[in-house]
């Protein structure tokens, strides 16, 4: 019984902590993104939108950012098989978009940008 109860708080503590922890190192990859995009809390737009929270949201309402028609009209939502299409190719995904980015065509790549992207929140 001893030996359950401190394995459960254990597991307890390392959740708490994890959650503390906020955002997780970006990957790599992050750096084609950090040229256009800033990712922390408050962090003002940079040529494409702060990228802070966006993850489960609809693509082109989120923050100050001046989304372009075709992004605002799109529909998305930003969740992982958005994002993976997004990050692939996004002016296949929404055509007429601004976003001049010929996009990443390596899918774990992509999938490490996706799980960073959750982490910011």
């Amino acid at each position: 019984m001893t030996i359950l109860r401190t394995a459960l708080i254990a597991g307890a503590l390392l959740t708490a902590n994890a959650a503390q922890a906020g955002p997780a190192a970006p990957p790599s990859t992050w750096a084609r993104c950090a040229v256009c995009h800033s990712n922390t809390k408050g962090a003002p737009d940079k040529i494409g939108p702060n990228l802070y929270g966006v993850y489960g949201h609809k693509m082109g309402v989120k923050g100050t950012y001046k989304f372009s028609d075709a992004i605002k009209k799109s529909g998305l939502k930003l969740d992982d098989a958005t994002l993976d299409k997004w990050l692939e190719n996004p002016a296949k995904l929404v055509p007429g978009n601004r976003m001049s980015f010929p996009g990443i065509k390596d899918k774990a790549k992509r999938a490490e940008l996706i799980a960073y992207l959750k982490t910011l929140k």
